[in-house]
């Protein structure tokens, strides 16, 4: 398949600016990206939507998820719960390097001297072997979840890849209502307080009237573990 220009990325976001999720979707995985797409997925805090949304389209895509080992048990159990629940079939789970991790982390306490360094190696190069092979990857990135999403397109390339984000017009309620509407399991920590959810450490529970992300490394400026960022 020939690489995706610029301008056929902004004639795409013209054609679907009003689109519905399932319709981006059906468009990217059946026709535009072939046995060329997957989905990357946390199972965080509203993952269950677009997770939901890819088994309507096609329950055999690729899920990729990175298992960074600091995730909560939570996340884990979540993850199989919802697998078997919508019947996703093509799961693929990636860690880093057992020897990388090792060397650059060997008390497992890098989150709290460097928090860049400690996703980097647990997450941004995982994810960048996992999502190599592909043409298109599938987000759940929004534009409400606010600083460097704020002005997210459906359709974005980024390095040679496009990266789709069926979700990014949709706010907070319109996700909760799909959960209810669909009567899909919410992960566990949400009723905890946990607004979006990552690794173990570097999140926390806010206030129910806190920014979005604001329970992500908490007290810094990082906003981002970096794979969006590549």
């Amino acid at each position: 398949m020939k690489n995706i220009s610029e301008k056929e990325i902004e004639n795409l976001n013209q054609k679907f600016a009003n689109a519905s999720p399932v319709e981006v979707l059906s468009y990217a995985v059946k026709e535009q990206f072939v046995d060329n797409i997957a989905l990357v997925s946390s199972y965080g805090a509203e993952a269950v939507i677009l997770l939901h949304l890819v088994s309507l389209v096609d329950n055999n895509l690729p899920v990729l998820f990175i298992d960074t080992g600091k995730l909560f048990g939570e996340t884990k159990r979540y993850r199989d719960k919802v697998n078997q629940q919508l019947n996703l079939t093509n799961i693929q789970v990636f860690k880093g390097d057992v020897d990388a991790i090792k060397q650059a982390d060997p008390k497992g306490i890098l989150w709290n001297q460097d928090a860049n360094a400690c996703c980097n190696v647990r997450k941004t190069i995982p994810y960048q072997n996992a999502t190599q092979p592909y043409a298109a990857l599938i987000t759940g990135r929004k534009r409400f979840q606010g600083n460097t999403r704020k002005n997210l397109n459906i359709f974005e390339l980024s390095n040679g890849q496009v990266k789709i984000n069926p979700l990014a017009n949709w706010d907070l309620n319109q996700l909760k209502n799909y959960i209810l509407d669909n009567d899909l399991p919410r992960h566990p920590l949400v009723a905890d307080g946990y607004l979006s959810i990552g690794c173990m450490p570097c999140t926390d529970r806010v206030d129910s009237d806190a920014d979005y992300r604001d329970g992500r490394w908490a007290g810094q400026k990082k906003t981002e573990c970096g794979i969006h960022l590549i």
